[in-house]
């Protein structure tokens, strides 16, 4: 199940996680023919043998609009419990922005924070040594600038409410079984494994 921490730092780490061998419905607010894809992306990386040191690596390639399917059907399937919406765009240089809307309604909630509540971002990703995470550049709520530094609140309600550890922004995660490296240009990710 993905969570809001989980989610953003960083995305493309967690959003290929735990989906492998799921069939996309015929529906809803996704196009089932691109998520299609990224699960067949999923099982290629999943049953592909694990490279020898030195042996050249492979690579899959996902467009934006596939990785958007993805998440919208990943939520849809899922069973996410705080996070409502996430959508990217990928820019050149590892370079991405996004859209997450976040309900915390019906919670416990820090004074300080709104029930219902929409992010917007910029940040970088960054791989090494088969982790990876979203270094945030810029943060708003709604229209507002906020501090990078608030997400991190957020993200420790959250964990709060699904009864997880917290993490931060700064944190690095194992990449997905299989993938050794990501990398961003504009419209596509790509996936060395």
């Amino acid at each position: 199940m993905l969570h809001l921490h989980t989610v953003m730092v960083p995305f493309l780490v967690h959003v290929v996680l735990g989906f492998g061998g799921r069939t996309p419905v015929q529906n809803a607010g996704y196009d089932s023919a691109a998520v299609g894809r990224v699960l067949e992306c999923i099982r290629e990386i999943e049953k592909a043998p694990i490279l020898s040191k030195g042996a050249a690596r492979r690579a899959v390639t996902l467009s934006e609009a596939e990785l958007n399917a993805f998440i919208a059907y990943s939520f849809e399937t899922g069973g996410e419990d705080v996070t409502r919406e996430l959508r990217l765009k990928l820019l050149d240089d590892n370079v991405l922005e996004g859209k997450i809307r976040v309900d915390l309604r019906g919670t416990e909630l820090p004074r300080f924070l709104r029930p219902d509540m929409t992010f917007f971002f910029s940040g970088r990703l960054e791989t090494r040594d088969g982790e990876g995470r979203l270094d945030l550049k810029q943060l708003f709520l709604e229209k507002q600038p906020i501090p990078v530094s608030t997400l991190d609140l957020v993200i420790f309600a959250a964990s709060r409410i699904s009864n997880t550890e917290a993490t931060t922004l700064q944190d690095w995660y194992p990449l997905p079984y299989g993938v050794l490296e990501i990398s961003i240009s504009r419209g596509k990710a790509v996936f060395y494994y």
